[in-house]
């Protein structure tokens, strides 16, 4: 009980900075100990994490009403507001996690800028936590963002329709706590404007959605692990052997690659994709028209991944007689969403005596 007391002390002494902490605890902790949307137990804990986030704005937003008063619940009242960063932090977590198996990081900056806006918020807001559109904002991005990932693990099934719906599930599960807790707490019908509070949550769930159609972020739980310009592939038993010339540290956006006219090119790919889940994917080929500017398809080339291989479902496409120039490959589904691009810029070369080659197996 003396050390409970102390710890209330120090909460309170620490109360501006306290929800800022636990929110990276909570960010810390699931770093370090979730590993694929695909698990049980990854499962299990960020539903978990959802549940009790949900339950902590409940018991929140009734401390004003003195709901608690003279319950067990009383002593704990100062903790809540930390466990709701604890359980946000935990959330947001699970995200970066996921979206850091993509190697297109120019597809998935947009959500670590909303992460980190989202992170800093309780600074620039003066109530911090307390306020409470803040509070259900956040809290409809991060459910959002959960059921994106779990309704198509659950269905095994990944598409434009299940986003939708995922969608139309988190819509409709936050305006149900939104209208619940509302109607329970007379201090939240005072400093809550009910109107206002839908509308924000509307604006999220519309820039979220403009964000996935313009591939601004990943067609999730997809996510490409791995893309490579190589020179040569071999597959022998389930193990692919690549050979694919050393790069530069700004690769990502454009890899000079040697070549020789008339050999091939290929294309490495790895893309995750949770367990039991089947998703044609695409590798569109396409040259700069140096004369015109215009960006010409060379190639799209279709293959089916299956979910559930740790180092995800590894495939290639290749071409012969390359044009000389600038090339992308985009990694698309056969809905046209962008999972990464593989940039590249091929230079004639027929010695061969420029290339640095390295060899790594899959």
């Amino acid at each position: 009980m003396i050390k409970i007391s102390r710890f209330r002390a120090f909460i309170r002494k620490h109360q501006k900075s306290a929800p800022v902490v636990f929110f990276i605890l909570g960010f810390t902790w699931d770093s370090l100990t979730l590993g694929s949307i695909d698990r049980l137990y990854d499962q299990i804990i960020i539903c978990v994490y959802l549940l009790s986030l949900s339950l902590s704005l409940y018991l929140f937003n009734l401390v004003d009403d003195n709901k608690w008063k003279e319950t067990f619940l009383e002593r704990y009242e100062d903790y809540f507001p930390l466990a709701i960063q604890f359980f946000i932090g935990g959330l947001c977590s699970a995200y970066v996690i996921f979206f850091s198996r993509s190697v297109s990081f120019t597809k998935t900056v947009s959500f670590f800028i909303i992460l980190v806006v989202l992170l800093f918020a309780n600074e620039l807001l003066k109530k911090r936590i307390s306020n409470k559109y803040l509070q259900f904002g956040t809290y409809f991005f991060v459910n959002f963002t959960f059921f994106t990932f779990f309704i198509p693990v659950l269905v095994n099934t990944m598409n434009t329709f299940i986003f939708l719906i995922s969608g139309g599930i988190s819509l409709s599960s936050t305006l149900i706590l939104v209208t619940f807790i509302y109607g329970k707490s007379p201090s939240t019908r005072r400093e809550l404007n009910k109107t206002k509070l839908i509308n924000l949550i509307l604006i999220i769930y519309a820039t979220i959605n403009i964000f996935y159609f313009f591939n601004l972020i990943p067609p999730v739980p997809l996510a490409m692990e791995e893309g490579l310009v190589a020179h040569n592939i071999e597959k022998e038993n389930g193990t692919y052997t690549v050979t694919y010339q050393k790069s530069g540290l700004f690769s990502a956006f454009d890899n000079e690659t040697s070549y020789t006219p008339g050999d091939s090119l290929f294309i490495f790919t790895s893309i995750f994709a949770p367990a039991d889940l089947k998703k044609r994917v695409n590798h569109h080929w396409q040259w700069k028209n140096s004369q015109t500017g215009d960006w010409e398809t060379s190639d799209k080339i279709e293959f089916e991944i299956t979910g559930g291989r740790d180092g995800g479902y590894r495939g290639y496409s290749y071409k012969t007689n390359i044009l000389e120039g600038k090339w992308k490959v985009d990694v698309t589904t056969n809905d046209d969403m962008i999972l990464g691009r593989i940039n590249f810029t091929v230079v004639y070369d027929s010695t061969n005596t420029s290339r640095n080659l390295e060899t790594e197996t899959f």
